[in-house]
């Protein structure tokens, strides 16, 4: 915190340039967070479900493109156990 109690901007550089992610270090954090949320699933006792499930999962609502990364990480963090089932025995019969 500053010295008057506001949040100093940890993204900005000099000249009020907004540093970005690389591609391939953002297919990473959300590689990562889609790992999280499996673990999270496997200490609930979903012992086989992986990142790549939760990924696919998830990114079965862009067809239409990416949405804003905002959107994007919530949709990983606040999927459910009961949506990810369904998705999965969908994606079996379609099989």
């Amino acid at each position: 915190m500053g010295r008057h109690g506001t949040l100093k901007s940890v993204s900005r550089l000099k000249n009020n340039t907004v540093e970005l992610l690389r591609e391939h270090e953002l297919m990473q954090c959300i590689e990562d967070l889609c790992n999280s949320k499996a673990e999270e699933f496997r200490m609930y006792g979903y012992e086989n479900v992986t990142g790549e499930q939760i990924w696919a999962c998830v990114s079965e609502n862009y067809r239409r493109g990416w949405p804003r990364l905002n959107r994007l990480v919530n949709d990983i963090m606040s999927l459910k156990a009961n949506r990810f089932m369904n998705w999965l025995m969908l994606s079996v019969y379609k099989e």
